[in-house]
This record gives C-alpha cells, structure tokens and sequence, in this order.
C-alpha cells in the first residue's frame, strides 16, 4: 500500500507539473481591457477567398473560450499594408515577400493594455506545395490570432511531439495529433489571462524596462531579418509600444 500511495503522489506531482508548463503561456501580461465578464473584440476581413474559410474557423475555435468574443466584421485597411484600427483586430493575406515568416501578429499596448492589433500570413510562402495545405492555413491563422489577444506559445521546438494545440509549434501541423485548434491548456490560459475585470478609464502611456513585460532587450521589428528573433518591441513616440511575433517558417 505505501508503494502504491508513492506511486500516486509521483504521478500527481508530474501530471501537476505537466499542466503548469502546458499552462503557462500567456504574453507577458499583454491583455485587451476587460470590463464584463468576456472580452468582445472584432476581426477585421481583410482576407481572401482562399483564407476566408480558415478565419472563420479561428474565430470559431478561440470563441469556445468563456473569456473570449470574436466577430468578423468587414476589414478596415487593405491587405498589402494591414494597417491597424483602434480597438480590434485586422486579419490580412497578402505576398509579402521572401521575409522568411508565414505569419506575424502585433499589438500595439499602452501599460499592459492591448489597444489595436493586427495578423498578416504570407502568401508567398503559402502558395508553394510545402506550406499550400489545409493544416498549415490552420495553424498558422489560428496561431496568430491568438498572439493578438495575448495567448504565447506552449512549445516551440518545431521538432518535438505535437502537443494538439495550434500555440505549439511543429514541422507536422496535421500530426498526429493535428497542431490546427486550440487545446484545453490554451482556454485555461485565456481564463488566467482574464480573470479580473478592468477599470473604464483607459491606461497612462507607459515608459521604461518595466513597461516591456521583461522583454526590455528584445530588438526593434525593423531589425527581424537580421537578428531572427521571434519577438520583437518598438518604443513608440507617445510612450506605448508595437510587439511582434513571428511564426519564421522551420528552419529559419
């Protein structure tokens, strides 16, 4: 029986760690305001025909989240420059070169506060026999509008075991199992992210290494090409900043 009730609490202690580090993702502190009890936030289509029924699918995965809600709504910029708008999230496809990323998500915070967001996926990568597949559409758009609403990565070693979620990263996104939806892991995150309510008054421009979420070193956007980092800030004149993630296609 002692043998038993070590062998229990061994396996309690590793599924307990386990979870925590599945878990634990969220970016910095990186969260839209929340002043009820779900954050509405709208998606601006800037997408094709060919991307449409994959953001459709995105909004519709992350919208199980108690704490999330996405509404499509007609894109307010064209895809080529995916310009921002103030309190939602723009969607956009375009060819954006040989940039060496499929897919990058920013936001744009004041404090801790998300105030406008924006993802881009690359169609010169997408419209090649690799990457011109259902599974990595999905994986891809889903990801990085996660990214916009403050949702990090679980794993990102393209090589390990796919974990089931799109917020980790793989060389297989169809698996098994499939990296193309949001896993359980990836809704309590959302749920830790959320959790309190803010205030109605908006948030004071933020300056300084605190203001970074301990991401202080991390280069400007501008240098992407050469650091071939994954995460970048720019310090913006009125004191807020731009980050951004960058899904670089394997192997980058």
């Amino acid at each position: 029986m002692g043998k038993v009730l070590v062998l229990l609490g061994a396996l309690a202690a590793s599924a307990a760690v386990v979870g925590t580090a599945l878990a634990n993702h969220s970016w910095g502190s990186y969260h839209w305001p929340k002043t009820s009890t779900q954050v509405a936030l709208s998606v601006g289509d800037n997408v094709n025909s060919t991307w449409d029924p994959y953001l459709n699918e995105a909004i519709s995965d992350w919208n199980v989240s108690s704490v999330i809600e996405l509404t499509k709504v007609a894109g307010g910029t064209s895809p080529a420059s995916c310009q921002p708008t103030s309190g939602r999230i723009e969607a956009c496809n375009a060819s954006y070169g040989n940039t060496g990323w499929l897919g990058i998500a920013q936001i744009w915070a004041s404090g801790s506060h998300i105030t406008q967001a924006v993802t881009k996926v690359n169609d010169t990568y997408f419209n090649t026999a690799t990457y011109n597949t259902p599974a990595w559409h999905r994986l891809v758009m889903c990801q990085e509008i996660a990214h916009d609403f403050g949702l990090d990565h679980q794993d990102e070693n393209f090589n390990n075991a796919n974990l089931g979620s799109c917020m980790d990263y793989t060389s297989n996104p169809q698996g098994p199992p499939s990296n193309e939806h949001p896993n359980a892991h990836d809704f309590e995150q959302l749920e830790t992210i959320y959790s309190h309510t803010d205030g109605s008054g908006g948030t004071k421009p933020c300056r300084g290494k605190k203001c970074n979420n301990g991401f202080e070193n991390a280069p400007p956007f501008s240098q992407a090409s050469r650091a071939k980092g994954d995460f970048y800030v720019d310090q913006l004149p009125n004191g807020g900043r731009r980050i951004t993630h960058v899904f670089w296609t394997p192997g980058e």
